[in-house]
């Protein structure tokens, strides 16, 4: 899980320069307008991507839990696992565990499943993070002769936002799987707070279209 996270945060910086780009080479006239469109396309690609994810959950799943039994046999060596993965061998192993969700893993789980207000506090925190650093590159342009400032202040969201995670929506996951797994917890109820994981994230990247201007005059 450590080592997914890190890659995402590393995905999602290394998306900075790129961001920063388009305000570098945005025409003159009509800057604002031309950069908010191009932000806003960006945002909902992370909710097009957010839908691949939904899709390719059970792949992931399947392909996660394999890579912890191959994990262990090597000794915990992140290299040598990354190293078999990359062989064609193993390549044509993950192809054979290709395969999209199906309507019958909702089978059972009911609307009082699932947790609202774990449901709506993910929604949130998704959008800030979504939003966190072209809100403040947006500010630079608001307020140009604290730009520097602005730009800066992405970091703090984005950790305001993690930490965010860390506090609400981790422990709860985490007490609950635990709960399934030493049979005091129902599986209903696991599968009812996946759904509702990736239910809010969707959500939370298309309030993210709703947050994007407030939140960089707020940083402004």
């Amino acid at each position: 899980f450590n080592l997914m996270v890190i890659i995402s945060r590393l995905a999602n910086m290394m998306q900075q320069p790129f961001t920063g780009s388009l305000i570098d080479t945005a025409p003159t006239t009509d800057t604002l307008q031309f950069v908010e469109n191009q932000y806003r396309v960006i945002i909902g690609a992370s909710t097009l991507g957010t839908i691949l994810g939904i899709l390719l959950l059970p792949t992931f799943i399947a392909l996660f839990s394999r890579a912890i039994i191959h994990l262990s046999n090597t000794d915990g060596s992140i290299p040598l696992l990354v190293k078999k993965g990359l062989s064609v061998e193993y390549f044509k192993r993950m192809l054979k565990h290709l395969h999209l969700p199906k309507f019958t893993y909702l089978k059972g789980i009911s609307i009082k499943d699932i947790p609202i207000k774990l449901f709506i506090i993910n929604m949130l925190i998704t959008s800030i993070y979504t939003i966190g650093v072209l809100s403040a590159l947006y500010a630079s342009l608001i307020a140009p002769e604290r730009a520097s400032t602005a730009i800066m202040a992405s970091g703090l969201i984005n950790g305001i936002a993690t930490i965010l995670l860390v506090i609400f929506i981790d422990p709860k996951v985490s007490v609950l799987a635990d709960n399934v797994v030493n049979k005091r917890g129902s599986y209903i109820s696991l599968k009812a707070i996946s759904i509702m994981m990736v239910a809010s994230r969707l959500l939370g990247t298309l309030l993210a279209q709703v947050f994007f201007i407030p939140g960089a005059k707020y940083v402004a």
